[in-house]
């Protein structure tokens, strides 16, 4: 620490200052964002946390002080001292929050000096994500990345405070625990004392927040850290946090929806100025899936899927034929209301082979002109049942119709992937507004075509409707579950469900999905044995932290608002993570590397 540092208080962040601090005496310390150096004054524009102060220096009044000024490079760190005075007129700076004013320096220190950074530290700095995030303590420098983190923080106050306030608490489940494989791969951490065994981090404290409400707490949450060891996508992380929550003595998903649709709207009505006026949509999987081709829409525009299989049925194209006829099979399309005009055939070739990426064979298309309907199935039809076809999907002249014909899944999944597209291409969602959607009664199981098997959808700890328990060993595929999910603006915010509280019942959901005795005993033996002593009916939901950022700071990259991310192959290019050990710490473990 320089000599004159110690006992030098900061009177002000460097953004706080204004107008009302004219006269007043200031001590200001921050990275010396941009030198300028004008031959008689000296322009440093000093930056902290809370933005830039402009810091200036005169030749004529103290030379000696500007002479020091002169050695200040970028990013060194440095205090001043100075007085806050009105700038000229012609030198105010609209577009600063402190652009009215400067500290005319009277004392400078340089606590810290820098080397030349790897890329300039500005909001339009044109620099790759590789370089920032090797370089990551100097990219969190920037405005925009501690904007980013500031959100995450005020949302885990506002989630803290909220929970608190409607009897939940506080509570940490552990990091190392028992492997139980229920989706993505654990992430193992050998024992040193018990070698040849391992411990495995949470992919969510699931168990955890079940044997507390079992324990009596009632209502438990915490701001979860959860580790899933999968293939990476687009805004996935190898390590995030979730908003995790559990209460007791609830068998209804409206409980818990209404506890978490309160927390929703105190977060974005406190971080954004939100309103809200009654409760969030609904909307069941069933339905959500015939009219967007997701489980978790985007309704913040149309272009709805309609079947049109009965309409086709007739036709001589082969395709839509053979969905019409087979079982589980239909036709489906989707009406791209005015953007015929956007679609040249190559555009057209461009969504076809974009939907082949989601296991459809093809894409069939329609645009209604004024005098005549072009379209690549057109000759497959009658005039008149193709009439009747293009005004099923409303067809008015300047749209474009997409046809997807196919295993019905398939085909709805495709369309609304191409749903989405042609609304980020056409920029049809609205900027800056907010569609909350709750989706519901979700199927209980989903087939495994791998496994060829049935599996839980969500979790084997998911309670079934009451109503359709029966349907457990005669049509357990036709069971809908007490499952709930949020969707915001076609992301899925958060869910969760009822849970089983039943022992006999978890006995038939593990048999079910195909686990016998001796998985059950191995897998979730600590579990079982808790529901012999009684356990109250349950549910919950988790949220997830990252995701709820990046819908409320309007960023797309999932990187920006976590302090120190992984990259698409899970390694940290700032610390050089993952990275090999020392043989003596192998041997301690009792683990040979093969090379």
């Amino acid at each position: 620490m320089e000599e004159g540092l110690q006992g030098l208080k900061r009177t002000k962040y460097c953004g706080e200052f204004g107008a009302k601090d004219i006269g007043q005496k200031a001590v200001v310390m921050g990275f010396a964002a941009k030198v300028r150096n004008l031959g008689s004054l000296l322009f440093i524009d000093l930056r902290d946390r809370s933005g830039i102060v402009q810091v200036s220096f005169d030749y004529e009044i103290n030379p000696a002080l500007f002479d020091k000024a002169s050695l200040v490079k970028s990013e060194y760190v440095i205090a001043a001292v100075g007085t806050v005075v009105l700038r000229g007129e012609k030198n105010i700076n609209r577009e600063m929050a402190t652009g009215e004013i400067e500290i005319k320096a009277s004392k400078l220190l340089i606590i810290s000096e820098a080397d030349t950074p790897p890329f300039v530290i500005a909001e339009k700095s044109n620099v790759g994500e590789t370089l920032r995030l090797k370089y990551r303590y100097l990219d969190l420098r920037r405005a925009t990345m501690q904007n980013y983190l500031a959100v995450k923080d005020k949302i885990m106050r506002i989630t803290h405070n909220y929970l608190a306030k409607h009897g939940f608490l506080n509570i940490e489940t552990p990091f190392l625990g028992k492997s139980t494989p229920e989706g993505a791969r654990d992430y193992l951490v050998p024992s040193r004392i018990h070698q040849g065994k391992f411990y495995a981090l949470p992919q969510s404290p699931q168990l955890y927040k079940q044997i507390l409400m079992i324990s009596g707490l009632d209502r438990y949450y915490q701001i979860a850290r959860c580790f899933r060891d999968e293939d990476l996508r687009a805004n996935r992380q190898p390590e995030f946090s979730q908003i995790d929550l559990e209460m007791s003595f609830v068998s209804n998903p409206a409980d818990v929806m209404k506890i978490a649709e309160g927390l929703i709207k105190d977060i974005f009505s406190k971080t954004i100025g939100l309103t809200f006026k009654g409760k969030f949509a609904r909307l069941k999987y069933k339905e959500a899936m015939e009219r967007f081709g997701t489980d978790k829409p985007d309704t913040r525009f149309g272009l709805e899927a309609q079947d049109i299989t009965s309409y086709v049925k007739e036709s001589e194209f082969a395709l839509f034929q053979e969905a019409a006829k087979k079982r589980g099979h239909s036709v489906h399309s989707i009406n791209a209301k005015g953007l015929a005009g956007a679609y040249s055939r190559k555009a057209i070739d461009k969504a076809t082979d974009f939907v082949k990426d989601y296991g459809l064979k093809g894409l069939a298309y329609a645009i209604v002109k004024e005098d005549e309907t072009t379209s690549s199935i057109k000759k497959f039809f009658s005039e008149q049942q193709f009439d009747r076809l293009i005004k099923r999907m409303d067809g008015k002249p300047g749209d474009i119709i997409f046809f997807a014909a196919g295993e019905s899944k398939v085909a709805l999944t495709a369309l609304g992937a191409l749903r989405l597209q042609i609304a980020k291409e056409h920029k049809l969602a609205a900027e800056n507004t907010y569609e909350f959607l709750w989706v519901t009664d979700f199927p209980l199981f989903e087939y495994d075509a791998v496994e060829q098997r049935l599996s839980a959808m969500h979790h084997p700890f998911t309670a079934p409707r009451d109503k359709d328990i029966a349907l457990l060993d005669s049509a357990p595929s036709k069971v809908l579950a007490k499952a709930y999910d949020l969707v915001i603006n076609g992301e899925e915010a958060g869910g969760g469900s009822i849970r089983i509280h039943q022992r006999a019942l978890q006995q038939k959901m593990f048999e079910i999905i195909g686990l016998s005795d001796t998985d059950i005993a191995e897998r979730f033996g600590f579990f079982i044995e808790a529901f012999k002593y009684g356990v109250p009916p349950h549910g919950g939901l988790a949220f997830g932290l990252d995701r709820l950022v990046m819908l409320i700071a309007q960023t797309d990259n999932i990187k920006d608002v976590i302090a120190f991310p992984k990259v698409q192959n899970a390694s940290c290019l700032m610390q050089g993570a993952p990275s090999e050990v020392s043989s003596e710490q192998t041997n301690e473990l009792g683990i040979d590397i093969k090379k």
